[in-house]
């Protein structure tokens, strides 16, 4: 019997370092991109609504309940990586509009190759910097913005402030929705300052994350869901509560808590956000 030889790495230099695609030894066609070293995106070629990461998947969850099932959504990703937010987006509501903005235009270009997308879908890519951009985006024009950009395993300091969250949310429609992925570790003090950030300029937000994360006990993914308007935060707890590694959902004054005594970042504080211990994607 014939054995299908299996898929090796693909390693390319690109804008921001060197880019590499492992292969998933488990999925066919399914391949993780790393960029230095630092996982970025998990790409199931064949089965766009699986979702690997943890925090990609608690985003697919937001994707899920804002809007009733299979209803198109216009969304704005802010980081384009693997373009895996998206292509579930297009799997699960086909028709959405969907603009990606990415600054590696190298980056862009292989994984248009190597990665390419299902016909049909619309998702527009734009090399540039995730703020500039916004900056010049409509106002009252997307159902969702989603901010996940990272440089050498951060972010950049000038996508953490009032004034940028304020700048996504001015491109939001009513009972539009901002979601943002953060990466913190003990003593979650960037977190809680993004969260005391966003609550300045939308007011009803909620956080989920792996209950180790709340605690201090590991570097991780926090994502940060806000409006004008209360999210789901029913759905998501039940969501979060049965992923394979349960998360948990904190709101209201519970997250008033969580956030006691961070001051809101302004352009002229900003930092970026901490890096990640050695070793931690080892």
């Amino acid at each position: 019997m014939a054995h299908r030889q299996r898929p090796i790495p693909v390693e390319e230099e690109i804008d921001s370092g060197v880019a590499t695609l492992v292969p998933d030894p488990d999925r066919p066609r399914s391949w993780t991109l790393e960029v230095d070293g630092t996982p970025q995106s998990h790409v199931d070629l064949d089965d766009p609504e699986y979702l690997d990461f943890e925090y990609v998947r608690r985003l697919g969850h937001v994707v899920d309940l804002i809007a009733p099932r299979g209803r198109p959504l216009r969304v704005l990703h802010l980081g384009g990586g693997g373009l895996t937010l998206a292509r579930y987006v297009a799997a699960t509501r086909p028709r959405s509009a969907q603009q990606v903005v990415e600054i590696d235009a190298a980056l862009v270009d292989l994984v248009r190759r190597r990665l390419p997308l299902d016909r049909g879908a619309r998702i527009r890519i734009r090399v540039g910097d995730a703020r500039a951009v916004l900056a010049r985006a409509p106002e009252d024009t997307f159902d969702l913005v989603v901010a996940d950009v990272y440089a050498a395993g951060r972010q950049p300091a000038h996508l953490t402030s009032a004034e940028f969250h304020a700048a996504a949310a001015r491109t939001l429609r009513p009972g539009g929705y901002y979601a943002a992925n953060l990466a913190d570790g003990a003593p979650l003090s960037f977190a809680r300052a993004q969260v005391a950030t966003l609550r300045t300029v939308l007011p009803e937000v909620c956080l989920i994350a792996d209950p180790a994360v709340l605690r201090g006990r590991r570097f991780g993914n926090l994502v940060l869901v806000a409006g004008r308007t209360p999210p789901p935060v029913a759905e998501l707890t039940r969501r979060a509560a049965g992923d394979p590694f349960p998360g948990r959902v904190v709101y209201g004054e519970e997250l008033t808590r969580f956030a006691s005594g961070a001051a809101p970042v302004t352009d002229a504080t900003a930092r970026p956000s901490p890096p990640p211990p050695e070793g931690v994607f080892g």
